[in-house]
């Protein structure tokens, strides 16, 4: 081809140039290491022969040095470099990897391209990256040692410090608890106290109802032969059993004056034997005992006064369980060698003879006796001091 190189030369490709400073000695080696040329490939012009223009082309056998080893066509990977510089082994396109370094201080064997891991330092002295990753944890450790060891002295000096305020606040909460405590307890006191006051002035209310209720079970009527009136159980039971009873003297004077000692008790439909133990005639008493148990009625030990309310409970005229109500009209002393007598305001009949007078605390005060004649709202009791003195009872 005139003007350009010789066509079909072995082992150089088309404006492909030579490498510089090659010897045509260095040709014929490359010659022998690339492949034979196709059996039509026209050999390369002698000297003077045409298709060679330039003056100074070489000798025959190095016309242009062919590349030392690989194909002559493009993208065919060549075995040596063309350039000074060039990586003597390795790919022709990007990605592949390279064999070796072609510039001194690159690694050996290592990618050829950023990205691509090596396998050892790219310059001397530069230490391995397992070995650099290992030191580094080496140092961070004893730093987060001393960081965790600091968190966790915070931590427990708060802790401390947080239990101490609550100590303080519990010994402050159990004080004022202990105050609160006395403080109650001075009041549950008062408040006992104004309840014992209470409790014995509702007790010292009169309530006629109530000491009716308590009374009348052990209120009886009496029947000594033709005649009638009231007895009732005093104290406690006697010594051999049974129940003692106190009543008037004239209420069974006729059995007792015909010599008889046997009077009945009736309460509702029921009907008990008694028996006359003891009189007093001059103080109009009678003590009877029956061998029935009845629950006796308790005697007060102090006496009574004037205004004082009572309760009177008897049979007049027959009726049993029959309830009146008044005062203390007087405490009168002894007149006549009789001996003292209750004065008081609660109507009575013939029939309540015998029967007790009570306060409002439930105690017997007296033995209702007599009423005035051709008067109203006078009625007389024996005390019951008097009784229970005479015939050493209650």
């Amino acid at each position: 081809m005139p003007g350009g190189w010789p066509a079909g030369q072995p082992g150089t490709a088309p404006g492909q140039p030579a490498a510089p400073g090659q010897f045509a000695g260095q040709a014929g080696a490359a010659a022998h290491a690339a492949p034979p040329a196709s059996p039509t490939a026209t050999p390369a012009p002698g000297p003077g022969q045409p298709g060679s223009t330039l003056p100074t082309q070489p000798t025959p056998g190095a016309v242009y040095p062919a590349p030392a080893s690989g194909a002559s066509y493009a993208g065919q990977p060549i075995s040596g470099p063309a350039y000074p510089g060039q990586p003597t082994s390795g790919p022709a396109f990007p990605g592949q990897p390279n064999s070796g370094p072609s510039f001194p201080g690159q690694p050996t064997s290592g990618p050829a391209f950023p990205g691509q891991p090596t396998s050892g330092p790219a310059y001397p002295g530069q230490p391995a990256v397992g070995q650099a990753e290992r030191a580094g944890r080496g140092r961070r450790l004893p730093v987060v040692a001393l960081v965790l060891a600091g968190v966790l002295a915070l931590v427990a000096g708060v802790q401390a410090y947080q239990i101490h305020r609550l100590d303080d606040r519990l010994a402050a909460t159990d004080r004022r608890l202990a105050e609160a405590q006395g403080a109650d307890a001075g009041r549950l006191d008062g408040l006992e106290e104004r309840a014992g006051v209470l409790e014995k002035q509702a007790g010292a209310a009169f309530n006629p109802e109530a000491v009716a209720s308590a009374v009348l079970p052990s209120v009886f009527r009496v029947r000594a032969g033709q005649f009638t009136g009231t007895a009732f159980a005093i104290g406690k039971a006697p010594a051999g059993g049974g129940t003692t009873l106190l009543t008037n003297f004239h209420v069974v004077e006729s059995v007792f004056a015909a010599g008889e000692r046997k009077v009945f008790l009736e309460r509702t439909d029921q009907r008990f034997e008694a028996t006359i133990v003891e009189v007093d005639k001059d103080k109009d008493l009678a003590h009877l005992r029956t061998t029935a148990k009845f629950t006796g009625l308790v005697a007060a030990r102090t006496a009574v006064k004037s205004g004082q309310q009572i309760v009177v409970v008897g049979a007049p005229l027959g009726l049993q369980d029959s309830v009146t109500t008044g005062v203390v009209s007087a405490f009168r002393k002894d007149e006549g060698g009789s001996g003292p007598v209750i004065q008081f305001d609660a109507p009575i009949n013939p029939g309540n003879s015998g029967g007790p007078v009570i306060n409002g605390a439930k105690e017997v005060v007296g033995i209702a006796t007599a009423k005035a004649r051709d008067a109203e709202g006078i009625g007389l009791a024996v005390p019951i001091k008097t009784a229970c003195d005479r015939f050493k009872l209650c």
